[in-house]
């Protein structure tokens, strides 16, 4: 069902910016799959970093308890789209697809015949919504839950639009590519706690057992006081689309959307967010400047850089550095390591924490997990996490923080860009709009989608 191709993306006064990390919601269980114990009798000399019940730990069981049967629309049928689809429904018994949207005809149906041909399930013609607004059709569908896996830059309106109709949420990561963005998510998060809905966020690591219980060691001060972390997404150079016969600007542009500034944001935006989010997230902190370089050495496609430096300053004066690169034939490493006042954690090598004379005192059971459990795949895990909170009642809402992380993204990538220092406060109230001016599924003005280059050229003398 095709309707009008036109968007016009709404913005907010600078003063609407909202900052804060995501309210606590509960604690799960006590530790488990750990190694190494630090005391014989079973108990830590640790000071906690943090209360246990001041912090959420998730329950990660297999599958979400039986309960309410739930009907899931889905809104971006790509490939992390049809990914999301999957995990939805390998997460639980009782829950279904009802409905489909993307930009693209042939998405929609690719979705919906893998839908059929995997899980016996019929997406009919009048379920499968095509264009700008395609959206709105299928939150306005008969549905309870939300998946939404578009390119970022389509995320906040996205998001408002369910909320406002008290619909549940899973948002792909990233949320937003720009301060307006940033605005009307964080808004719009603040409407789902007020509606007690659920919202769980694409950064999967808050649902990998791993990370869960890495972090619940650092909480308990197994490596002292935060004192820095440097964080790494170094890796070959990602998929692009070649422009094919036939496709306007627009479609050209969605296809090979990852390369291209205004729809991803940027890959320290749309994939280096995960290891961000791992600082924030373990930290407890957000940035309150970055300083940055980058550039494009080999990217193909698009208009966006192919590395990224970037000197954090948290709110206490300690620092991060990160660091991203899509580059083949480089060294890559995708990790995050935390510095602390007795000890080190680092994601590199299995999860490992080690005092500061380099011995290992904690290691994660990886082994033990495989033994415990059938579902490790953290993808269907916070799927997981998402139907035991509806089922039960209970308010998550994960995109405040996730927020955090998605703002020191674009607060690096805007220093890179421009050679200049950036400021939570002043990025976050900034007029940053990435919407293109003529924005239709047809024919756009290309000339502005150009490579940026910081600071100011030399003049001859």
């Amino acid at each position: 069902m095709k309707k009008e191709n036109k968007l016009t993306r709404r913005t907010f006064i600078k003063t609407s910016a909202v900052a804060g990390a995501v309210g606590v919601i509960g604690t799960g269980s006590a530790g488990f799959l750990t190694s190494c114990s630090s005391d014989k009798k079973g108990k830590s000399a640790n000071t906690p970093l943090r209360e246990p019940g001041t912090y959420y730990i998730p329950e990660l069981p297999d599958m979400a308890t039986d309960g309410k049967e739930l009907k899931a629309g889905v809104i971006g049928c790509g490939g992390r789209g049809s990914g999301a689809a999957m995990n939805f429904l390998n997460a639980a018994n009782g829950v279904t697809i009802v409905a489909l949207a993307d930009v693209f005809q042939d998405r929609v149906d690719e979705l919906a015949g893998k839908l059929k041909s995997e899980k016996n399930i019929d997406i009919p013609a009048e379920k499968r919504f095509v264009g700008l607004d395609a959206y709105k059709q299928v939150i306005d569908s008969d549905v309870d839950v939300v998946l939404v896996a578009t390119p970022p830059f389509f995320r906040p309106e996205h998001f408002k639009y369910a909320v406002e109709k008290g619909k549940h949420s899973f948002l792909e990561k990233p949320l937003f590519v720009d301060s307006v963005g940033y605005r009307t998510l964080v808004a719009a998060a603040k409407q789902a706690q007020a509606k007690n809905l659920c919202v769980v966020t694409g950064t999967q690591r808050h649902h990998q057992r791993s990370y869960v219980e890495s972090f619940k060691q650092i909480m308990n001060g197994a490596i002292g006081e935060i004192t820095g972390g440097v964080v790494y997404w170094n890796q070959s150079m990602l998929w692009y689309r070649d422009r094919q016969p036939g496709w306007s600007d627009f479609e050209f542009m969605v296809r090979d959307w990852v390369n291209w500034k205004w729809l991803s944001g940027d890959h320290i935006v749309e994939q280096h967010v995960h290891n961000i989010d791992v600082f924030t997230w373990f930290s407890g902190l957000k940035p309150v400047s970055a300083v940055a370089f980058g550039s494009r050495q080999r990217r193909v496609t698009g208009d966006q850089y192919d590395n990224f430096s970037v000197d954090f300053t948290m709110e206490n004066g300690i620092h991060m550095h990160s660091m991203c690169r899509q580059i083949d034939g480089c060294a890559n490493n995708v990790s995050e390591f935390i510095q602390g006042t007795k000890g080190s954690w680092s994601s590199n090598g299995g999860h490992v924490i080690k005092d500061l004379a380099g011995n290992v005192v904690w290691q994660y059971d990886g082994e033990a997990e495989k033994t415990n459990f059938k579902q490790t795949d953290p993808y269907t895990l916070e799927h997981v996490d998402l139907i035991n909170h509806i089922r039960a009642g209970k308010t998550i809402e994960q995109a405040s923080e996730t927020a955090i992380a998605n703002m020191a993204a674009v607060m690096g990538r805007e220093s890179a860009y421009s050679g200049a220092e950036t400021k939570w406060d002043e990025m976050t109230a900034a007029a940053l709009d990435y919407t293109p001016k003529d924005l239709n599924m047809g024919k756009m003005d290309m000339t502005g989608f150009t490579v940026p280059v910081p600071g100011k050229a030399q003049d001859k003398k």
